[in-house]
């Protein structure tokens, strides 16, 4: 059991989902994406997702796709994740990385599956690549100790859901909806019972994102999954605020509401 996973269940075994915050490296710089993510575990998150800013980002709405593309623009690489992965334990909480495939492929596998192992990584996260070609990928992380998250979706035939769940090694990453990423009035009507289904097909740890943007959401959610992922709105707050002070300010403010609410608090 990894960084991560052991944190979720130590979530769970106060009577409480977690809360697993994401936030791209680069955007607006470096610096200051690395000390937004220390003031989202201040301000109560459990787990933090360090994005990988990629050109193609298929899953990810326009909020996610700003952020992304103005950190390319601005210099981010991926090694900048490692950064911030060190400064996201040394806050106290856990890290993993959320990355396609491509930036992993292109940086060597291998050398990028030893480097966050060493700045104290939990594993990754990768929505878009499948198990049945993942060998490679799984071979790295196994001989470092992470873990990989796969992603399944209300779509998911039943078959898909035991290969992804054998194949997952952290949580399972249950999409609530069909789409990208972003800010809605309502979670997914289909994400609990495919929290259900991902259960059955053998997960021990399945974790529901897209579409978490209040605290209520996050309490609804948190009733029937072992943590809450949540970032466009997290995102939001960086992107509406140009004043770092102003940002973090907004952005303790919603993290503290969603640790909250995966607490059953109002």
């Amino acid at each position: 059991m990894s960084g991560a996973s052991d944190r979720i269940r130590h979530s769970n075994a106060e009577g409480r989902a977690a809360l697993i915050a994401y936030l791209p490296v680069g955007f607006p710089s470096v610096e200051r994406s690395i000390r937004a993510m220390v003031a989202m575990v201040d301000a109560g998150a459990d787990v933090i997702e360090v994005g990988i800013p990629y050109s193609d980002p298929v899953i990810d709405g326009p909020t996610n796709q700003i952020a992304a593309e103005a950190a390319l623009l601005a210099g981010a690489r991926v090694a900048d994740c490692f950064a911030a992965v060190r400064a996201v334990v040394a806050a106290g909480a856990s890290a993993v990385v959320m990355s396609y495939y491509n930036p992993l492929l292109q940086y060597g596998l291998e050398k990028f599956a030893g480097e966050l192992a060493a700045a104290g990584g939990s594993g990754v996260v990768l929505p878009d690549l499948t198990p049945d070609i993942a060998q490679e990928w799984l071979a790295a992380a196994e001989a470092h100790s992470l873990d990989t998250t796969f992603l399944v979706a209300p779509s998911s035939t039943p078959e898909r859901l035991h290969m992804t769940v054998a194949a997952t090694t952290g949580f399972v990453y249950a999409a609530s909806l069909m789409g990208v990423t972003g800010e809605r009035a309502s979670v997914g009507s289909q994400a609990e019972r495919l929290v259900r289904d991902s259960r059955a097909a053998g997960a021990h740890l399945v974790c529901v994102g897209l579409g978490v943007t209040t605290g209520a959401h996050a309490r609804e959610v948190a009733t029937y999954a072992d943590g809450v992922v949540v970032g466009s709105v997290l995102v939001r707050c960086l992107i509406d605020h140009v004043n770092e002070d102003q940002a973090l300010d907004a952005l303790r403010t919603k993290t503290s509401e969603l640790a909250r609410g995966v607490r059953g608090e109002s």
